[in-house]
């Protein structure tokens, strides 16, 4: 009998609910006791509640998500400074938060850039992001001077640089890049810290602040805001949201 009111009382509905406040305490005891009794017999319920719980606070998160994507869309998809790569009109946009300092960025960075080539049919927009000190500021200066400066074509040699930069990102660094990728070094050195490059990181980590971005790397995916490296990969994190936006029409 204990166990089947402590069942009962487990799986009841809000028409079902009870006040445990009024009951005695010698009720209080024995309700205690039968809801103790059946979970040591069912140790099973006690993980599908917290598996439901999990769900449930999943699903909350990626609408919140959702929200906060659209509520900032135009800063997220059009900010008018950010570098855009892939095809420009693909049907999907994929928007990467990124520190150069980063290891899990570092290592993410060339199946980021290979999924895009290899699909064709994705516009790719690389956010400064820098969060792990005075290499990742600099680091971050030194890319968006570079696209001011320079254009694109620039930009993408110098992220790639960036990326795979082991050492300090010192001004003898920064220069060894500048020449390398054919960019003159004094003029992007000196524009780092100019009033252009430091709002382009401003509007950057504002916009992180409102989407409650705090780690690199951070995706949004079409409307879905992806916090780090997707578990199920990145070409199927793709497919499946290419799928849901199909099934929203």
């Amino acid at each position: 009998m204990k166990r089947l009111i402590a069942a009962l009382l487990l799986t009841a509905t809000p028409a079902m609910s009870f006040d445990i406040q009024s009951m005695s305490d010698t009720e209080k005891a024995a309700f205690g006791e039968a809801v103790r009794e059946y979970l040591m017999a069912n140790p099973e319920v006690l993980i599908e509640s917290i598996n439901v719980l999990e769900e449930r606070r999943a699903a909350d998160s990626a609408q919140n998500d959702q929200a906060l994507v659209a509520a900032n869309r135009d800063a997220i998809f059009d900010d008018g400074h950010s570098w855009i790569g892939g095809n420009p009109d693909g049907d999907l946009t994929i928007v990467e938060f990124i520190d150069y300092r980063c290891g899990v960025c570092r290592r993410f960075n060339d199946e980021v850039h290979k999924v895009v080539e290899e699909d064709g049919n994705i516009r790719l927009i690389v956010k400064e992001f820098p969060i792990l000190g005075q290499d990742s500021e600099a680091s971050a200066r030194f890319a968006v001077a570079v696209k001011q400066i320079a254009g694109d074509d620039a930009y993408r040699k110098a992220h790639d640089e960036l990326i795979a930069l082991r050492s300090s990102a010192s001004i003898e660094a920064l220069t060894g890049v500048a020449e390398k990728i054919g960019v003159d070094a004094d003029e992007v050195i000196n524009t780092m810290n100019t009033e252009d490059v430091t709002a382009v990181l401003r509007e950057n980590h504002q916009l992180a602040e409102r989407m409650a971005i705090q780690g690199t790397p951070t995706f949004v995916i079409g409307d879905e805001l992806l916090r780090g490296v997707p578990q199920a990969g990145l070409t199927k994190s793709i497919q499946q949201i290419r799928a849901d936006m199909a099934d929203q029409g």
